[in-house]
């Protein structure tokens, strides 16, 4: 009778029985995510707000030398503007503006080193996350818990410094005294991309930090892995791998189509009756009579050049972030697989 249970009592092995409810256990395992990235969570929005504050300033000295009618005279397009009484070119400050397209570049670096290395490797290299399951925690919470914190934060902050850099980089978009889409700060630093890149940096910091023993060797696998993919895809954009160019052609001596906002590839040439491309110095003259001449003696019918007009500036995004994306869900179903036999 005293060694009994009363009735309506907990049973041994209950969830009322010595340990806290799964709500109690999620929520601690949420608040102890919080105490451990509560710091970068700050610094990320000190970031933020130093590059919004920056990017106010600069921007409004943008638009007062664009008011100022300085510019006015310049056409669109790659050819600088010049000064018309001293001939020097005329450029806005947009040094500040590339600083930023940098940072948003190198974002999968620093999140997948400073954040997603250590997520699951610090737990792991200290011991730590044994306390934590021995709460009753299981190891998907506990990945979850981290994961979903940093995943989010990631996602707002990389999304609002894109975000700022578009807003920014608007009045000086494709001028030749701006930037233009193509330059690297532009097409790389900005849209979807960069979250989708700061997403594959976080991810490939984590499941290197869940494969290694120590959070320092994981930061310098998570250097090589991000930095050489980030590389890889700069190199995809000048080769036009994945964005073929098009080709644009005049009959006869007649001048080019503009090349205004188009990237060229540097690729001019003649054709000939039958299609053949030459290279543009077999008529290495400018639109007139011995262009002409040549053009008629090698039996050129055209002239062409390859270029990538301004609105493959989104199919180069989407592509580099299906690319990205589709490598964070990748590495992070990897991670949730390899929980139970790395924990």
């Amino acid at each position: 009778m005293n060694g009994s249970p009363r009735p309506g009592s907990p049973r041994p092995g209950s969830p009322r029985y010595g340990s806290p409810r799964y709500g109690t256990l999620w929520n601690g395992s949420l608040w102890l995510a919080w105490r451990q990235q509560r710091v970068l969570v700050g610094i990320g929005a000190a970031v933020l707000a130093t590059a919004a504050a920056i990017a106010a300033y600069s921007r409004s000295g943008m638009l007062d030398a664009l008011r100022s009618g300085l510019f006015d005279h310049c056409d669109p397009g790659p050819l600088s503007c010049t000064q018309s009484d001293t001939g020097l070119p005329l450029l806005l400050d947009i040094e500040p503006l590339t600083y930023l397209g940098t940072l948003n570049i190198a974002l999968p670096v620093i999140i997948g080193v400073f954040w997603g290395a250590p997520l699951l490797g610090r737990d792991r290299e200290l011991g730590t996350h044994r306390m934590v399951l021995a709460q009753g925690v299981s190891r998907g919470q506990w990945f979850a818990s981290r994961f979903a914190l940093a995943a989010v934060t990631t996602v707002v902050l990389s999304g609002l410094l894109a975000g700022v850099f578009a807003w920014w980089w608007r009045p000086a978009a494709d001028r030749s005294f701006g930037l233009f889409w193509y330059e690297t700060t532009a097409l790389s630093g900005s849209g979807p991309r960069v979250v989708a890149a700061a997403l594959f940096g976080l991810a490939a910091g984590t499941l290197l930090g869940l494969l290694t023993r120590r959070v320092l060797e994981a930061m310098g696998l998570t250097v090589l892995v991000t930095a050489a993919t980030t590389l890889l895809l700069e190199w995809t954009h000048k080769t036009r791998l994945l964005v073929p160019p098009h080709t644009y052609t005049s009959a006869g001596s007649i001048p080019k189509p503009p090349m205004g906002e188009k990237w060229s590839t540097g690729d001019y040439g003649l054709i000939t009756a039958s299609g053949r491309r030459d290279d543009v110095m077999n008529c290495p003259f400018p639109s007139g009579a011995q262009l002409k001449e040549c053009m008629t003696q090698h039996g050129y019918v055209a002239r062409f050049y390859e270029a990538n007009p301004a609105g493959d500036y989104w199919t180069f995004q989407w592509i580099d972030t299906a690319v990205l994306g589709g490598l964070a869900l990748l590495l992070t179903a990897v991670t949730v697989l390899l929980l139970r036999r790395r924990i």
